[in-house]
């Protein structure tokens, strides 16, 4: 499948945002807003996940070479994965919600 074919827009399935095509030359595979994803590889880009479980963010790592990713958990079947925050586009990654997020639940 063509980046430009997989750059597409789409609703979320766990917050239910429209999601925009990114316009920085790569493609979306998660809302902004929330952060979900959706598990539909195997392989990187190959679509043929049989699970198709949500993805749900649980950190945010950064990597020397690629920047910050996303790092996402199937909650049907454990599968990890990560992914590039999208940045410099029309709707960017709401990053620092997640991260605020996250300090408010591990101090309680």
């Amino acid at each position: 499948m063509s980046k430009k074919r997989e750059n597409t827009a789409f609703i979320c399935e766990q917050c239910g945002a429209t999601v925009k095509p990114v316009t920085n030359g790569s493609y979306r595979n998660h809302c902004p807003y929330c952060l979900y994803s959706k598990h539909l590889d195997d392989k990187p880009g190959d679509r043929k996940s049989a699970c198709q479980g949500l993805m749900m963010p649980i950190d945010i790592v950064y990597n020397p070479k690629k920047g910050y990713q996303i790092v996402h958990q199937c909650v049907s079947c454990g599968h990890i994965r990560r992914n590039l925050v999208a940045t410099n586009t029309i709707q960017d990654d709401h990053i620092f919600t997640f991260l605020n997020s996250r300090k408010t639940h591990t101090k309680q």
